[in-house]
């Protein structure tokens, strides 16, 4: 089946996520050096840290001091952070550089306990009092559907929860949602499926696509998403990441260099210039 490529891609770079799950901790001075080249390769967006209790992420504490050392003035690339709770919106939503609050809300309870030591419901209300303060500091929530295609904690799992999650949380006021394959779970099918359905029952929200795969189908998943609609990805140059909080193993992005080819090869466009150099500084910034 062919693409129809009639909208430009919009690319959320995710060096937070790269980042959070490596076990040596980077330097602030290198994550403010990687994060300035990567405000100069034109993405729309970087998801370029996190405001978390130091303790759940440790590779995370020092987002404050990284945000205060990037040079902004000649990027049009909005930053986004990621807050668990009322406390991390406040905090970010000081900066005037910072334009997304992040929040990772679960359609799995145990993935929710978890990574922000919550149920559902009380994540939902986090999410209605994080909305608030978003609105007051003109900032724009962002909201992940973690856990949106299934999980591996033998946890019920029905498609249609995704779109009832999705109308209560658009019932807030927000207006993007990305779908987030947390553990790797999704395959093609339940993608398209998915985000046709949020095409369809929620057309004034962006849906985006968060997905965590292998090497081997991460290309598959792309191109389902194009075919159901979907026209923002998050990915990370050489596919690091992944959720430290949801299994033993994480699964690592999508690999922004093979996110660019997939596009490309299926006549979309981006605003993403990368090369040789950016692939390199992303290898030695996440290796020491």
């Amino acid at each position: 089946m062919g693409l129809v490529a009639e909208h430009r891609i919009e690319l959320v770079e995710c060096p937070r996520d790269a980042i959070q799950g490596i076990k040596h901790f980077i330097p602030t001075k290198t994550k403010i050096e990687y994060i300035n080249k990567l405000l100069t390769c034109g993405f729309d967006v970087l998801d370029c840290g996190s405001f978390v209790h130091p303790s759940a992420v440790p590779q995370m504490a020092d987002t404050a001091d990284v945000i205060r050392g990037l040079d902004h003035k000649e990027s049009s690339t909005e930053l986004l952070v990621i807050v668990a709770n009322e406390r991390g919106a406040i905090r970010a939503a000081a900066f005037d550089r910072i334009k997304y609050l992040g929040y990772p809300f679960s359609l799995s309870e145990q993935f929710q306990k978890r990574n922000t030591n919550s149920s559902r419901e009380d994540a939902f209300r986090r999410l209605e009092k994080i909305q608030d303060i978003a609105r007051v500091s003109g900032k724009k929530v962002v909201a992940y559907i973690s856990m949106a295609f299934g999980n591996p904690y033998g946890e019920e799992y029905k498609a249609e929860w995704v779109i009832e999650w999705a109308k209560r949380i658009h019932g807030l006021g927000i207006d993007i949602i990305s779908l987030a394959d947390t553990t790797s779970q999704a395959n093609s099918t339940i993608i398209q499926q998915l985000f046709h359905e949020m095409n369809v029952e929620l057309p004034d929200v962006t849906t985006g696509a968060h997905f965590h795969a292998s090497p081997i189908d991460y290309k598959d998943k792309i191109e389902a998403a194009l075919r159901a609609g979907c026209r923002r990805f998050d990915s990370a140059l050489l596919g690091y990441g992944g959720c430290p909080f949801a299994k033993d193993d994480m699964v690592g992005n999508v690999p922004t260099e093979g996110l660019l080819d997939v596009l490309k090869s299926n006549g979309f466009k981006t605003s993403a210039r990368i090369n040789k150099e950016i692939i390199e500084l992303a290898s030695q910034t996440y290796n020491g």
